[in-house]
């Protein structure tokens, strides 16, 4: 897929008030330890752990609540609309609330799926679609913590980015507490080791059917 757009972002859009409000509302529920999609929700022996481990390091709180979803929908229609991508989608997944602390990251990887959604019951509203759009919302301000950056690689979708230099981007854009990055869920991205402090993001994918 050609963009000429490969994210969209905004710098400080989200209220600090709102940023601490996620904050303290996900550290009052109970965390879960970090997945990928291959691990589903069945219990993990010592050697997976060990395995999933290598390609993910951090703790998890699951949000589906009204009012996180009502502050965040405004930008993901502009971003969709303002980048040029005009996808259509028709609804979000659960708010996925990420603590990266000393030392964990998330490595290389693709937020979509090789297939739609298939789930048991048909009438589901999450049934037959795709991972379409992806934001991260930066909770923590850059200066409360080391490492921990976000990165894209584009070499994939630009033949011209081949070394290193031009085809890893990173988003320092977003450093600032209540920034947001909006883009394509095929793209290949990465959060790299946090080596101070602990980096609190929010990361909603929003579905829709398959690109025709």
């Amino acid at each position: 897929m050609n963009l000429f757009n490969y994210f969209w972002y905004f710098n400080a859009a989200l209220t600090p008030k709102f940023c601490d409000d996620v904050i303290a509302y996900a550290n009052s529920k109970e965390e879960v330890m970090a997945r990928t999609g291959g691990y589903g929700d069945k219990k993990l022996n010592k050697d997976q752990v060990k395995n999933l481990q290598k390609k993910r390091r951090s703790d998890l709180v699951w949000l589906n609540d009204t009012w996180i979803y009502k502050e965040l929908h405004p930008y993901v229609h502009r971003a969709n609309r303002d980048a040029g991508w005009n996808f259509e989608w028709s609804r979000s997944e659960s708010c996925q609330f990420t603590k990266y602390k000393y030392n964990q990251y998330y490595d290389w990887h693709s937020d979509s799926w090789a297939k739609p959604y298939d789930k048991k019951n048909k009438d589901d509203p999450d049934n037959g679609k795709i991972r379409k759009l992806s934001m991260t919302c930066q909770l923590t301000d850059g200066s409360e913590y080391s490492g921990g950056e976000l990165e894209f690689d584009f070499r994939d979708y630009d033949p011209h980015m081949r070394e290193e230099s031009k085809h890893i981007r990173r988003v320092p854009e977003i450093l600032p507490k209540g920034s947001i990055v909006v883009f394509p869920s095929h793209l290949w991205h990465r959060v790299k080791p946090v080596t101070r402090g602990t980096r609190y993001s929010l990361v909603v994918w929003h579905l829709g059917y398959p690109f025709k």
